[in-house]
Order: C-alpha cells, then sequence, then structure tokens
C-alpha cells in the first residue's frame, strides 16, 4: 500500500456515520494511489491511446492518374516479393493491318518501365531460376521448341514465378527470312504455338524472329498463326555487360535482349544495375500491352 493519508472527518453525530465516512475516504486514498504498472483506464468510445502505424502508400491508381504512388522499391510481399507499382498504360498496342502484325522494338511510354525478355533455351541451370526469384522479375520468354523440348519442366519454373512464354520458332533459322518461304515460315511459327500450348497451357501472343530480321511475309504469318505483334530490341544484356543502340543507358520502355546462357548470371547482374541506375520498374511486356 502507497504513503497513508488519514481522513479527517468533523465530529461524528453518530457510531454508524463515523465508520461510513471513514470508509470511503480509504477508497478514495487507495484510488489515489494505484500500484505501479497497473493499467490506465479504457478510452472513451472511438478514441485511441497512441496513433496507428503509417500504411504504406495506395498501389492502385486513381481515375485519370497517369502514375500511380508507389510503395518504396524494396517494400516486400510474404514470401520475399516485391510489391510492385502499378501503371496504366499510355501505349496502345496497334492491330494487325492489311494481314501484318506490327513490330515493337521499343514501348513508347512516359512511364519508368523497362521489359525483360530472354530467348532461346539452350542452357538451363537452378542458378537461373535462383535469381530471376531473387530479384523477383517476371520476364517473357521467347523459346524455340528444338531447344527446350527436351524438359519443358524447367521454364514452367519461370511461368510459376509469373514470367510468360513466348514464341521463337521451332528450329531458331537465323535466316528463315532469306532461306525459309511463307509456308514454311508459317509452320515454324505455328509448330512452336502448338507446343506452347501444350507444354505451358497458353498459345503465345508475341513473337520474337531468330536473330532479329524480319520480313512482310513473317509479319503475315504471325498474324495468320493468331499473334499480336512481332517484338524486336535497342538494348540488350550481353557478355556481362549491356549493349544499346540508342544512348548508352536504359530509357522508359526499352525491351531489353537476354538469352539462356552460361553467362547468364553475369548478364542478368549487368542488367539489373543499369535497371537500378535508370530508376526502372521491370513490369511484364504482356500485361502493358494487355496481351498476358
Amino acid at each position: 500500500m502507497c504513503e497513508h493519508h488519514p481522513a479527517v472527518l468533523p465530529a461524528p453525530p453518530g457510531r454508524r456515520t463515523a465508520l461510513g465516512l471513514l470508509g470511503a475516504s480509504v477508497m478514495a486514498a487507495l484510488g489515489a494511489c494505484a500500484a505501479p504498472g497497473s493499467t490506465a483506464p479504457a478510452a472513451a468510445a472511438g478514441s485511441e491511446t497512441r496513433p496507428r502505424q503509417a500504411l504504406p502508400p495506395a498501389l492502385t491508381a486513381g481515375q485519370g492518374q497517369a502514375a500511380v504512388p508507389a510503395a518504396p522499391a524494396n517494400l516486400r510481399r510474404p514470401g520475399n516479393k516485391r510489391i510492385r507499382r502499378s501503371f496504366i498504360p499510355d501505349f496502345k498496342l496497334p492491330p494487325v493491318q492489311n494481314g501484318l502484325a506490327p513490330v515493337l522494338t521499343r514501348i513508347a511510354t512516359q512511364h519508368p518501365v523497362v521489359f525483360l525478355t530472354i530467348d532461346d533455351g539452350v542452357t538451363r541451370t537452378p542458378e537461373m531460376v535462383r535469381l530471376m526469384a531473387e530479384y523477383d522479375y517476371p520476364a517473357s520468354i521467347f523459346l524455340t521448341r528444338n531447344f527446350v523440348q527436351a524438359d519443358p519442366a524447367f521454364f514452367k519454373q519461370f511461368a510459376a514465378q509469373g514470367s510468360l512464354v513466348e514464341n521463337h520458332t521451332v528450329s531458331h533459322n537465323v535466316n528463315m527470312v532469306t532461306q525459309l518461304g511463307y509456308q514454311q515460315q508459317l509452320a515454324e511459327i505455328t509448330g512452336m504455338q502448338e507446343f506452347a500450348e501444350q507444354q505451358f497451357g497458353r498459345r503465345p501472343a508475341l513473337f520474337r524472329p531468330p536473330g532479329g530480321a524480319y520480313s512482310t511475309a513473317m509479319r503475315q504469318a504471325v498474324a495468320a498463326a493468331g499473334m499480336k505483334a512481332v517484338v524486336t530490341w535497342e538494348a540488350k544484356a550481353n557478355a556481362g555487360r549491356m549493349d544499346y543502340q540508342y544512348g548508352n543507358a536504359l530509357r522508359p520502355g526499352d525491351i531489353v535482349l537476354m538469352h539462356f546462357r552460361p553467362e547468364f548470371a553475369a548478364d542478368l547482374a549487368a542488367f539489373r544495375a543499369a535497371q537500378l541506375a535508370a530508376g526502372l520498374e521491370v513490369v511484364l511486356l504482356e500485361d502493358f500491352l494487355g496481351v498476358a
């Protein structure tokens, strides 16, 4: 009990009254010296005893916004996944016109975004899967059937991470523009379409020509196969460094080329350094184009 506070009473008119006044005084004294560590009285309804922790900014766009306020770039979801910024696309994919698929070399956008694409599928290592998961990068994976048909399960791991498989022909003939006629090119393209749908559950929407060369006949074949665009590039990660057709840094809207090669880790590190230096968000190309 805390320091004693004696009650001071007037001359009592009687014994019963005196005892009642003495009890009330003792109870008041006990309430005034609550034991250390006791809890405070509950707050009134609707009030708080301390401010709440600030919540992260909203991640969805409001109507009419060009860009969306984002949570910090290193904010992570459970499972070590970044909370990605969302963007209202300011680029509309051109339609197929006159039977010809459009060609995309980069995306004309004001948003701070970059698109990672990875080709072929010749080399397959667990490190590739680990690094893509560690960096939490979605990518458009342009696969060649003859390179991946022995182990399609390997590439399903990237699909589980949020990447999408696209079309890079059956045989990867870099001279198909000059050596193959329309029907042969169409067979190269549709053969990969069927394989991708069978193995990955989705028909590709985008096509990348082997070596990057394309022609009117190829654009016609791509459209006839039901795809939306031919995709090339102006920047690539190669031999552990970045190569640019224009300038010396990544720009918003760049489509970056990589390959499943032994130097995958060095190439991805070069891309990551350039992406962070440019302050760009890695966004899935199909999401931005609306063809996922």
